[in-house]
């Protein structure tokens, strides 16, 4: 039996991307230090699938580990392989994540993204894996001035943060073609993840706090005495606010399958895919959406801009329409009413 390892799968997008796999009928083996996500993320994850799909025969496994122990690493690997399981692939979405945290300790990111990766490969050779999904972001073109972002765009991350992810794509690169020639190997840059699952059961909690926009707004739209905070209102852009390429975040869950079925079919080696929309929203934009389709009103005013900002983000999506035959398919509207819908029903996430 075989089936795929997903690092990081109790957090915001990993969750949502097991469920997805769940669905899709493979067994799903997530490690996850539990750091900055919570075990009933997984929790949900089972009863979501259990109560769609009572008579399927495959499950969640869950295994609480840092992906810096290279050693328990390993045993979690043997355990699933002496239970007569194989696995096929793993979607490393295990690491630090936070812009503003980089800046401030960018020594702790490049400990743990790169050892984390490091330590993944290392296993993914030894136990024969065909496939691995990198979780990297659009945060690698920097502030490129070129608009939309291709692919081929050459990378200029201005963070920690970014830098990790690209330093990342570059090893991988290195792995297939120096290391593991049996290896293939897709890198996703995601846009901005925002929305939840429909259910309103699965969304965006993070124990270490916020600094994206989405989990504020919900914030603000609960509290009439919260002020959200805008970066800036003297972007060059129509309303002055930053433009950022929004997608729902079982849009991106849902990517993943295309591209292990891509990997399965074809003799690719390095893939490097945006998962977008395409189309830019300004932060505005985003909020007076969000006040719309939930009936809500947010206060919010300007301040600074934040060292590491960029004025606009979007993504050209030609490659992955193309290559995986996936695009995007829900709106913003749908994005602010499954958001809403969560934080309505989880005022304090996961606690």
């Amino acid at each position: 039996m075989s089936g795929i390892m997903v690092t990081g799968g109790a957090g915001f997008i990993g969750s949502h991307t097991s469920l997805i796999l769940l669905q899709n009928g493979f067994d799903v083996f997530i490690v996850d230090s539990l750091k900055n996500s919570f075990p009933e993320s997984i929790n949900r994850v089972r009863k979501l699938f259990k109560k769609s799909n009572p008579h399927a025969s495959n499950r969640l496994y869950f295994f609480k580990e840092d992906m810096c122990n290279l050693h328990a690493l390993e045993k979690i690997f043997k355990e699933i392989y002496s239970s007569g399981f194989v696995i096929d692939g793993v979607i490393h979405f295990a690491g630090y994540k936070s812009v503003q945290e980089s800046i401030k300790n960018p020594e702790i990111y490049w400990i743990n993204n790169i050892k984390s990766t490091l330590n993944i490969l290392n296993l993914i050779k030894i136990y024969k894996c065909k496939k691995m999904v990198f979780s990297s972001s659009a945060s690698v073109y920097g502030d490129n001035k070129k608009i939309p972002y291709f692919e081929n765009l050459v990378k200029n991350p201005i963070n920690p943060y970014s830098e990790t992810k690209s330093f990342i794509e570059d090893v991988l690169e290195k792995e297939v073609s120096l290391i593991n020639p049996k290896l293939k190997v897709a890198s996703l840059r995601y846009f901005n993840p925002i929305g939840a699952h429909e259910s309103g059961e699965l969304g965006e909690c993070s124990k270490s706090g916020y600094t994206n926009i989405f989990p504020l707004i919900n914030k603000a739209a609960n509290n009439s005495k919260f002020i959200l905070d805008l970066f800036g209102n003297d972007w060059l852009t129509h309303d002055g606010t930053c433009i950022r390429d929004y997608i729902h975040v079982m849009d991106l869950a849902e990517a993943h399958i295309n591209v292990l079925d891509f990997l399965n079919k074809n003799d690719t080696k390095i893939l490097i895919l945006n998962i977008g929309t395409g189309k830019g929203t300004s932060v505005l934009g985003l909020i007076n959406a969000f006040e719309e389709v939930n009936n809500v009103k947010i206060l919010y005013r300007f301040v600074s801009k934040r060292i590491g900002d960029v004025e606009t983000v979007f993504a050209n999506t030609d490659l992955s329409h193309k290559l995986l035959n996936w695009k995007a398919k829900r709106t913003i509207k749908d994005m602010c009413l499954d958001g809403w819908k969560w934080f309505q029903k989880n005022p304090d996430g996961y606690y």
